[in-house]
């Protein structure tokens, strides 16, 4: 009786690796063009990931969703190892854009002064988003974190969309959830984002997924 169970254990095993090599990214733009492989992926993995922080958005009645968690889900299905696109860079990028959006509302003095959109833009908002663009770009490049979507971050603190203690706490679970989510989908189709940093290893393997779909464009064009 356990052998029949051992048994029965191990060819799940084996019918459930087969299942996952044949939706694995690279064996899958083996068999099929490259390009539209790679949009399918992205389009499901961004759909996905995006729509289970909008649910819990709603589910939760707070910030779980917001603008500049888009381009980071772009980043992270689409360039999984380049620099700007690791963990590292992504929670470290945002979480400077976060201080540095309510470091210009508090020098500025527009903790409580409402969003721009509804009570217009005015001198203080000027220097505010002026200063926390400027300082969220400049810290990332100190502290060798850059990510293009925490420029978008800081603009929606310092532009009075979201200002709350509370919801910048939640901005910042956010992009951590986003994060593990990224990382359980990428390695779920066999794509090598890092769990933090980039190495050279998942670089080599990244290079070599963008040359195969390079390859792919390149000859659809000739």
């Amino acid at each position: 009786m356990q052998r029949h169970t051992q048994a029965g254990h191990h060819t799940n095993f084996i019918f459930t690796r087969k299942i996952l090599r044949y939706i694995q990214l690279p064996w899958l733009m083996e068999q099929f063009p490259h390009i539209p492989v790679f949009a399918l992926y992205n389009f499901l993995s961004g759909f996905v990931s995006i729509g289970l922080m909008a649910a819990l958005a709603v589910l939760l009645h707070s910030p779980f969703i917001f603008p500049s968690l888009g381009p980071t889900a772009f980043h992270y299905f689409s360039r999984q190892t380049a620099p700007t696109a690791s963990p590292r860079n992504a929670i470290i990028g945002h979480f400077i854009g976060i201080v540095a959006g309510y470091f210009s509302l508090v020098v500025t003095g527009l903790t409580t002064a409402g969003p721009a959109i509804a009570n217009g833009v005015t001198w203080p908002r000027v220097i505010a988003a002026a200063l926390s663009l400027g300082l969220t770009a400049g810290l990332m490049i100190l502290f060798r974190a850059s990510h293009a979507p925490a420029g978008a971050t800081t603009l929606i603190i310092s532009l009075g969309i979201l200002t709350q203690i509370w919801q910048l706490v939640v901005l910042m679970i956010a992009i951590i959830l986003l994060t593990l989510q990224a990382i359980a989908i990428n390695r779920l189709f066999g794509m090598p984002l890092p769990l933090w940093s980039q190495s050279s290893a998942t670089a080599k393997k990244d290079d070599g997924i963008r040359r195969s779909l390079n390859h792919g464009s390149s000859s659809k064009r000739s």
